[in-house]
């Protein structure tokens, strides 16, 4: 009963055809792979700029990375717990695993970070924009498979990609936005970050999900916290599959950006013994049992072999010192709920660790934040232009989606969709086409 309850899909599934032997994960798996929203993460950015090197990751290859961690997790979980039926029980089905961890970016706009914060610039009159929200959006009403429903995906698929459950109105604190100049992609990204969220536009679906839970539980489960990064609210509790999810997700891009990092030599040996030194440093690798010498010799060996066995050997360590534990969710009885995989403190402190070096060297950056940067100016810019005359400058299927909706906030809505699922390239030859005069033909195919 509990499965076909999870397994149910919004808002209806009349469509299975007859001799389809699949379960209802392997259908999720099919048409998330299938779908377009997917595809385009290949021209995404993860964190270094696209076309310049074909080595480092895309969004594509890391959402495929944290993928593999996630199932990985799974299977190291099911063997910790073999003697525990009931979180045996709750864990969930190793392709629907692939699939929440495959769809967990789907959502996000082109240029990273900076395109998230232009467009929640853009839209902050008109319910705001995050990108984890826009992940829910695309797979329950956005991508193609359907006329109007999205991927039509199963409840417990849908409550795994559902980071944060709560609604932008119910976390975002004006108090936290900095002044936006007249020329909004002058902005000072930091301080225009939306509060993590899903968008007020799928409040009913939100509620579909979470149906199942008890009042009390449900209640509990969406309690708000303050989120010191933003200064918005920021919920408090994640499900079983979103918190295996999360921990791939973390342990992917804190060792990958840092294996992309070295290869391309942005991050040194000079780097990394600055970072590393002193007895703090040293105590986290040995209270994980790593020796830093010999781990440094291996990460910035000539033999990349050498790099990748290191990598390799961080990313299994990290795994195999996760468990499941009971959440703080006091009220909960329903199993996704009341259960939630985390990481040994220690192996947690070693990873932050890590992702610090990167962030410190490679993501604050001048050379990355100037892409970010300009990504940034790129969505404002165009948001501004099609917002102008929206029924002139629109392809034609967001257009029509445009005259079919009533109110401002829904149409700017559509304006928001059409940005944030385009790819880095395509945005920039839109912007191109729209704003450089010697850019562009009636004859181009965008």
């Amino acid at each position: 009963m509990e499965e076909k309850v999870w397994g149910n899909r919004w808002p209806n599934d009349s469509d299975k055809r007859d001799r389809d032997v699949r379960n209802e994960w392997e259908r999720d798996y099919a048409r998330l792979i299938h779908s377009a929203a997917f595809r385009r993460l290949q021209s995404k950015t993860q964190v270094l700029g696209l076309g310049e090197s074909d080595f480092y990751r895309t969004r594509l290859t890391h959402s495929m990375e944290v993928a593999q961690i996630g199932t990985g997790i799974l299977h190291w979980l099911k063997e910790f717990h073999k003697n525990d039926e009931e979180i045996l029980n709750s864990l969930p089905d190793p392709v629907l695993m692939n699939s929440i961890c495959l769809a967990h970016d789907i959502g996000h706009p082109p240029f990273g970070h900076g395109g998230e914060v232009a467009l929640n610039i853009c839209m902050r009159e008109y319910g705001g924009f995050e990108g984890n929200g826009q992940t829910l959006r695309i797979l329950s009403k956005l991508d193609k498979y359907t006329a109007e429903d999205g991927m039509n995906p199963t409840r417990r698929l849908l409550l795994g990609v559902l980071k944060y459950p709560a609604s932008y109105s119910q976390t975002v604190q004006a108090s936290a936005y900095g002044e936006v100049p007249v020329q909004k992609w002058l902005s000072e990204a930091k301080r225009q970050k939306p509060p993590k969220c899903f968008l007020d536009d799928e409040i009913d679906l939100v509620d579909w999900i979470l149906s199942p839970l008890n009042p009390n539980e449900r209640r509990e489960f969406i309690k708000l916290k303050s989120d010191k990064k933003s200064g918005h609210l920021k919920p408090e509790f994640k499900s079983l599959d979103t918190s295996i999810m999360e921990l791939a997700d973390d342990i992917s891009y804190s060792l990958h950006d840092l294996e992309d990092a070295i290869a391309l030599k942005m991050i040194t040996l000079q780097h990394w013994d600055e970072h590393n030194s002193g007895k703090e440093a040293e105590c986290k690798f040995n209270n994980c049992g790593f020796d830093i010498v010999d781990l440094r010799d291996e990460l910035f060996s000539e033999a990349s072999y050498k790099r990748k066995k290191a990598i390799g050997g961080l990313v299994h360590y990290f795994v195999t010192n996760t468990f499941v534990t009971k959440t703080k969710v006091s009220s909960a009885i329903t199993p996704i709920i009341k259960w939630n995989a985390v990481m040994k403190e220690e192996c947690e402190a070693l990873r932050d660790h890590l992702f610090n070096l990167v962030k410190k060297v490679v993501i604050d950056s001048s050379n990355v934040q100037h892409l970010e940067f300009k990504g940034q100016r790129i969505i404002v810019e165009l948001f501004e232009i099609l917002k102008s005359d929206p029924e002139r400058l629109l392809p034609d299927n967001p257009r029509e989606k445009y005259k079919n909706r009533c109110t401002q906030k829904e149409k700017m809505r559509v304006i928001c969709d059409f940005i944030a699922g385009m790819t880095d390239e395509y945005a920039t030859r839109f912007y191109e086409k729209l704003y450089y005069p010697h850019k562009g033909s009636i004859f181009d195919r965008m």
